[in-house]
C-alpha cells in the first residue's frame, strides 16, 4: 500500500514537472501571451506594408517568430480580422481608426483621440504607442490649380466642387463624402477610386483633387498642394500598433513600443521615397531601418 502511494506520488510529481514544462514553452518568453507566434497583417497600400515590413522584422530580430498576412485589403476587412484573432497586430493610423469607429468624434489631437479610442475598441483589442510619426490624409490639389483657383484650405474648394473629380482609396468615398458634405460643404461632381495613383493622376489632370497621404514623397516631387485643414476633418494620424491583446506577450509588446519610440515623420516620409519613388522592395527599405535605428 505504501509503494503504491509512493507510486502514485512519483507519478503526480512527473505530471506537475510535464505540466510545468508544458506552460512554459507554449510562452517562453514568459509573459501574459498565450502564444510565442504572431501573424501581422496590413492594409493595401505601399506605406501600411512598409510598417507592417518593419514590425515583423523588429519581432524577428528578438526570435520571435511571425507570420506575414500583408495586402490583405482595407480596413473595412481587417478590423474583423484582428477582432476575431485571424491577424494579431496591424499597423494602424489612430485617427482614422477613432474615424472609422466613431464618426462623429471631434477628438483632434494624439492625446485625445487615443483616449477616444480606448473607449470605442472592444476589450480584446488594445492601441499600443503612437509613434511622432504622423501620416495625415489630405485634400491634395496641383499648383496649377491652387494658383489659379487661390485654394490654400478645405474651405475654399466649397465653391468649386461641384466641378471638380476626387480621387482616393476605393473606400474614401464611403467614409468620407458625407463627412465632407456636413462640415465643409463640398459636393463633389465624380469620385474615383485612384488607390495608389491618386498623386499622378492630380499632376496629369485626370483629378481636381485627391486624398493623398502627407508622407507621400510625391506631393514635393510632382509639386501638387496639400490644403490645410482647419476644421479638423482628419485629425491626429499617428502611426499606432493595434494589437489583439490575447495574441501578443509583453516582449513582444515591448518591440512594438521600441519602434513606435523611434518612428518620426521625418523618417517615415524618406522611407516611403525609398519605396514610391525609388521603387525598394518594402521588406529591404524596412530591414535598413531596424538594423539602423538598434532594432535588429
Amino acid at each position: 500500500m505504501s509503494r503504491a502511494l509512493s507510486v502514485a506520488a512519483v507519478a503526480a510529481a512527473a505530471a506537475l514537472a510535464l505540466t510545468a514544462c508544458s506552460s512554459s514553452s507554449s510562452n517562453p518568453l514568459g509573459s501574459s501571451g498565450s502564444s510565442s507566434r504572431v501573424t501581422i497583417g496590413s492594409a493595401n497600400f505601399p506605406e501600411n506594408v512598409l510598417l507592417a515590413s518593419i514590425y515583423s522584422q523588429a519581432l524577428q530580430a528578438k526570435g520571435i517568430k511571425v507570420d506575414e498576412k500583408f495586402n490583405i485589403g482595407s480596413r473595412e476587412v481587417l478590423y474583423g480580422q484582428i477582432k476575431d484573432g485571424s491577424l494579431a497586430i496591424l499597423p494602424e493610423y489612430n485617427g482614422a481608426l477613432l474615424a472609422y469607429l466613431d464618426p462623429k468624434s471631434t477628438a483632434a489631437t494624439t492625446d485625445d483621440v487615443n483616449t477616444a479610442l480606448a473607449k470605442e475598441l472592444p476589450s480584446s483589442l488594445e492601441i499600443l504607442n503612437s509613434a511622432p510619426a504622423e501620416d495625415k490624409d489630405s485634400l491634395t490639389v496641383s499648383k496649377a490649380t491652387a494658383d489659379k483657383d487661390n485654394l490654400k484650405t478645405i474651405a475654399d474648394l466649397a465653391p468649386l466642387a461641384g466641378q471638380f473629380t476626387i480621387g482616393g482609396q476605393p473606400e474614401f468615398k464611403s467614409r468620407r463624402e458625407q463627412q465632407f458634405k456636413d462640415v465643409y460643404g463640398l459636393n463633389f461632381k465624380e469620385w474615383k477610386p485612384t488607390a495608389d495613383t491618386t498623386a499622378n493622376a492630380i499632376k496629369d489632370g485626370t483629378l481636381q483633387v485627391g486624398d493623398v497621404f502627407t508622407t507621400d514623397p510625391r506631393i514635393v516631387s510632382l509639386g501638387l498642394v496639400a490644403l490645410t485643414d482647419p476644421k479638423n476633418v482628419f485629425g491626429a494620424q499617428n502611426v499606432t500598433p493595434l494589437v489583439n491583446k490575447s495574441k501578443l506577450n509583453d516582449t513582444e509588446t515591448g518591440v512594438l513600443n521600441a519602434v513606435s519610440a523611434k518612428l518620426d515623420t521625418a523618417g517615415l516620409t524618406a522611407l516611403m521615397k525609398r519605396v514610391s519613388v525609388d521603387k525598394d522592395d518594402p521588406s529591404a527599405v524596412a530591414k535598413d531601418w531596424v538594423k539602423s535605428n538598434g532594432l535588429g
